[in-house]
């Protein structure tokens, strides 16, 4: 179990840390094309090329922890990807964080060896081919309803003639990126689950590409609510839903199970807990530092001339200091908005 951990930490720091490089080398690069000159560029690239083969390999590391752990485990310890990626850009952007991104990054850490210390292995239960369809037609319900919900305010936006995207609307975005985004784990884990049960071999290839389906979809639904809504809420609202749609769909679709001491169940839904109030306070730093009192928010370490750049209804948000917001918003705005450049 610690094994699948430590190669989920492995890879989800990979995937976060490479987009992170891939971001800083393009910033001299033109923009990907198929043209020879060009291509040759970006692979001459120190940053763009190391920050590629590290994406890579972290999707690589991320299909081989998921072969030997249960999605219930794996999902929730690929949320700290976040605190990785912040303590990354603090030692090595230089980012400045406060007690907030500090005390998110401890509860994820603590939360991550909680899980490890919960989990457990699970023998493999018998899952029918037919469990696909099902898990793709409650997530077409579940997409049903969220997009229903969003018509409705936008029907009450217009009709109260108001230009500025509503919180909800930067919420259903999160949701159903983040509903994806457990989707693709969950599929992946299936497609193992159906070799080991005696099914054919091509049903690993077929699930995988369904899973980077599911993912690359994630990223469009991510990227419309990015675009026009506050990075802080659609990027919370999605690590969020990823988590607890893996986990949902895990233990309802593939059979997983809640450990059966009590002490292991209890480590196990803490270590959740943690992980997930850990990526909320990460996210969200900067804003939660601009609530305290002001005696206490001098107290607090700042950024300086940092600007998440991030447009609402085409007004600048006010500056937002925290490494997560800086890197995890703006950037991966910017990434994901051109997924191409990133992974071509």
């Amino acid at each position: 179990m610690w094994e699948s951990i430590c190669l989920t930490l492995v890879a989800t720091a990979g995937n976060n840390i490479g987009k992170v490089l891939q971001k800083k080398g393009t910033v001299i690069l033109p923009p990907l094309s198929f043209k020879l000159k060009v291509i040759r560029a970006y692979a001459l690239n120190r940053d763009w090329a190391v920050g590629f083969l590290m994406d890579i390999l972290g999707a690589l590391l991320m299909l081989i922890a998921l072969s030997q752990a249960p999605v219930s485990v794996i999902q929730p310890v690929s949320g700290c990807g976040l605190a990785i990626l912040s303590v990354f850009s603090h030692f090595y952007l230089k980012e400045v964080m406060n007690v907030v991104d500090w005390l998110g990054i401890t509860l994820a850490g603590i939360g991550t060896i909680g899980v490890g210390a919960g989990g457990e292995e699970q023998v493999a239960s018998a899952i029918s081919i037919f469990h696909l369809p099902w898990l793709a037609f409650i997530v077409a319900v579940l997409f049903v309803l969220l997009n229903a919900w969003l018509r409705i305010f936008r029907r009450h936006r217009r009709q109260q003639e108001m230009m500025e995207y509503e919180v909800v609307e930067e919420i259903i975005y999160g949701l159903e990126s983040g509903i994806l985004f457990g989707m693709a784990s969950v599929v992946s884990k299936m497609g193992f689950l159906f070799m080991e049960q005696g099914f054919s071999r091509m049903l690993v290839p077929v699930c995988i590409g369904i899973s980077i389906s599911c993912s690359g979809t994630g990223f469009f639904y991510q990227t419309r609510g990015l675009k026009h809504g506050r990075a802080i809420v659609v990027s919370t609202c999605a690590a969020v839903a990823s988590i607890v749609s893996g986990v949902l769909a895990g233990m309802l679709a593939l059979g997983e199970k809640l450990p059966s001491a009590p002490a292991a169940r209890l480590l196990l839904l803490l270590g959740w807990l943690l992980i997930i109030v850990g990526v909320i306070l990460l996210v969200s730093s900067a804003r939660l530092v601009r609530l305290l009192p002001r005696r206490f928010r001098q107290l607090v370490p700042s950024g300086v001339g940092r600007n998440s750049g991030l447009r609402r209804s085409g007004s600048v948000h006010a500056k937002d200091t925290s490494p997560s917001a800086v890197i995890h918003a703006a950037t991966l705005h910017h990434l994901i908005a051109s997924p191409s450049k990133e992974k071509a």
